[in-house]
């Protein structure tokens, strides 16, 4: 399985390290995954250059404390397994607080990588990760897709 704890997350950067290999993390709620989500998740294995990509996927209660009380829509659990299905991603950790930094700390990646809704300079966390000798990249395709959006069209056709 591929949705694994912290600690095993950790272990494997260390391994992935110890062969040369570069470690990215990239994270998000993940919510209703979409098209603009998986071509994030692509583009940020591609800048490994064949090295490790983890994704940090945010618990319930965390997505409820930034996206509102009726998100997410599809449990924890589920958004953990469907990421991991994608052929691109190493490993998934769910974690707990609003931003990542905590999970970058624990898995001091080579690269953070956010999807294009960001600028380097917009993204929180990007004093913690160079401070532990990262780089904040963005990758994937214009923010032309969300789930916010998908989730409108599901309303605008129910009515």
């Amino acid at each position: 399985m591929k949705v694994v704890p912290l600690a095993e997350a950790v272990r494997a950067r260390e391994a992935a390290r110890a062969q040369g290999r570069k470690v990215a993390v990239a994270n998000g709620a993940f919510d209703l995954l979409h098209v603009g989500h998986v071509r994030y998740l692509k583009a940020a294995k591609d800048l490994t250059s064949g090295g490790l990509l983890v994704v940090g996927v945010n618990t319930d209660r965390s997505v409820r404390a930034s996206k509102g009380e009726d998100r997410p829509v599809v449990p924890e659990r589920e958004r953990a397994e469907i990421v991991a299905a994608l052929g691109c991603v190493d490993l998934v950790v769910l974690f707990d607080e609003t931003d990542a930094a905590t999970l970058l700390s624990a898995l001091r990646p080579d690269l953070h990588v956010k999807g294009t809704d960001y600028t380097e300079g917009s993204v929180p966390e990007r004093d913690v990760v160079a401070r532990l000798g990262g780089r904040t990249v963005i990758a994937g395709d214009p923010k032309d897709h969300s789930t916010t959006d998908v989730l409108s069209r599901i309303r605008r056709l129910l009515r």
